[in-house]
């Protein structure tokens, strides 16, 4: 019972010396291919042309931050995020939505104090899109839960956070879309690579 308290002891003794911070984070949203900079630069200029209507989305979201030994920190989140793919196939224009709360949990380390640091780790999403209709296709299936990956930097300048990350799968958004009339069977996955860059402002 002794180890018990002592471990207890212990264990609230380290979170109260903890530094622990909140923050409020938004982000612009670019689906993307691999994580080269010459894609994700292709990428954003696409954006900022206004080439196409599948370039951009956006989330929002909360952010905790907690320091750990050797400058590390672990930093879950929590996200409401929005974009949007277009294909065509078969004549016809799929602009597929996509809305999902998502939940990273990154490990970090500080690279210039708290000035600078680097951070990866995965991230859970749920699906809250509903199922849409084009032409004679009507969305049939989806995955309501997928497992992805994170990896970026951010800085901190007192209280204001610029931070940047890409976005990887390790699985998919697989979306069967059915023609009512042929009974055509078309599959997309709609869990594509994203590259993220944003603000974010400490309470």
């Amino acid at each position: 019972m002794k180890k018990v308290l002592s471990i207890a002891f212990i264990n609230a003794a380290l979170f109260a010396s903890a530094q622990i911070s909140f923050a409020g984070k938004a982000n612009l949203i670019f689906p993307t291919g691999s994580p080269s900079w010459k894609n994700i630069k292709g990428t954003v200029n696409t954006a900022v042309e206004g080439e196409g209507k599948n370039n951009a989305g956006f989330n929002v979201g909360l952010s905790m931050k907690v320091g750990i030994p050797m400058a590390f920190y672990v930093m879950p989140e929590l996200y409401y995020t929005h974009f949007k793919n277009e294909f065509t196939a078969s004549n016809t224009t799929f602009d597929i939505q996509s809305n999902r709360v998502d939940l990273p949990v990154l490990l970090g380390y500080n690279l210039l104090g708290n000035t600078l640091s680097a951070f990866v780790g995965p991230v859970a999403s749920y699906n809250l899109s509903k199922e849409d209709t084009f032409n004679d296709f009507r969305e049939n299936a989806r995955d309501n839960f997928t497992v992805g990956y994170q990896f970026g930097a951010q800085v901190e300048l007192k209280s204001l956070i610029i931070n940047a990350k890409y976005e990887g799968s390790f699985s998919k958004d697989s979306r069967d879309f059915i023609n009512r009339v042929s009974g055509e069977e078309i599959r997309y996955d709609n869990r594509p690579n994203l590259f993220m860059v944003g603000l974010g402002y400490k309470f």
